[in-house]
């Protein structure tokens, strides 16, 4: 597979896994992945797979309006996504997110994970 084709598998996977139980997300992430969600900057499975599951909502949909890949110099996949996300059932808010995956082993992990509203 080409990686514009693992980026948009991973994508599809992420926010269908996301949105179903955030619990089994965990094993995309590693002990020195970084995730930077609105202002706060968290490392590491555990703490990443705690403010996840801890975020104040019981329902949520992600409806993906663009997503780019792009390979990385490091050899990983870049993914760039724009949506967005329906959280209990009220009025949809714009997001962006950003991914970067590393292969090991033949499977994809997320290093880097960028999520942000897009308030006007």
């Amino acid at each position: 597979m080409d990686f514009v084709q693992v980026g948009e598998a991973f994508v599809k996977h992420y926010y269908s896994t996301f949105d179903q139980n955030r619990q089994n997300i965990a094993p995309l992430y590693t002990d020195n992945s970084m995730l930077t969600w609105e202002k706060d900057k968290i490392q590491g499975r555990v703490d990443i797979l705690k403010k996840l599951t801890e975020l104040p909502f019981t329902t949520v949909r992600h409806d993906i309006s663009v997503c780019d890949c792009q390979p990385s110099i490091s050899g990983g996949i870049n993914i760039l996504c724009t949506g967005s996300v329906v959280i209990d059932n009220e009025h949809p808010h714009p997001f962006c997110e950003f991914f970067h995956l590393i292969s090991e082993n033949g499977n994809f992990f997320l290093t880097n994970h960028i999520f942000r509203f897009n308030y006007m």
